[in-house]
């Protein structure tokens, strides 16, 4: 069974007297355990398809199944619970608190679950652990470095064991070593199994994926495997 099934997926947003057609009809499916870069311009829908992924928003036609359940109908706060549980978020911005240290940061997702303080540190210790990061459990995000911020992101997207990594533009903001380190780290995480879903407008980020879907006018343009992906330089180099 397919991890994610889109099917006729649509949406429309209506801007004064304009209606705008982000996506006009995509349908798609992707398994478990698969790195895939979703590819476009700007203007292409390709945003638009990244927050019905991760359940930020809902379509106006079509149905999106998760992990067997149809998400496409839910209201808000089912949809939080959705995200909750099923996604980890990465952006390009961090976007971590500022004044918390990178174990207070990822265990943020824990927290809003309800999981009790002992059991919820030890969680976030072991994901900074998974993305090389354990001597830094309590530096805050200012004696970080980028890279190591996107680090923390990272282990936060990880912690809760979601279905899906969906990670936007994550290396924008990073030079082009540190960007080599974090989908050096995306491609480990891959092969242990975890669906790692990157939205880029860069070519060369996506060539790192195993499958890239091209976005071009809110329609699906290409859908490849990519039968050589470019190989990151090794996690344990970068954390040297």
């Amino acid at each position: 069974m397919s991890l994610i099934r889109i099917q006729d997926l649509t949406r429309r947003y209506v801007m004064g007297s304009e209606t705008v057609h982000a996506l006009r009809g995509v349908s798609l499916s992707i398994g478990k355990g698969e790195y895939i870069a979703i590819m476009g311009p700007s203007g292409s829908g390709k945003s638009t398809l990244m927050n019905l992924l991760g359940c930020l928003d809902t379509p106006t036609t079509g149905t999106y199944e998760l992990n067997g359940t149809n998400v496409a109908d839910m209201d808000d706060n089912a949809l939080a619970e959705v995200r909750n549980r099923e996604i980890g978020f990465v952006f390009q911005s961090f976007n971590l608190l500022p004044r918390s240290d990178a174990l207070h940061n990822v265990e943020l997702p824990l927290i809003y679950a309800g999981v009790p303080v002992d059991e919820r540190r030890e969680k976030a210790r072991q994901a900074l652990t998974n993305v090389g990061l354990a001597d830094r459990t309590h530096h805050k995000p200012n004696e970080l470095s980028g890279g190591q911020r996107q680090r923390v992101a990272v282990a936060r997207a990880l912690v809760n064991n979601p279905s899906i990594v969906l990670a936007d533009e994550p290396t924008g903001n990073l030079d082009s070593r540190t960007g080599e380190e974090i989908l050096a780290l995306f491609e480990t995480l891959s092969r242990r199994g975890n669906t790692i879903i990157v939205v880029t407008h860069e070519e060369d980020v996506a060539q790192h994926a195993r499958r890239i879907i091209r976005i071009r006018d809110g329609l699906i343009a290409a859908d490849e495997v990519n039968p050589n992906p470019r190989a990151a330089m090794k996690l344990e180099s970068a954390q040297a």
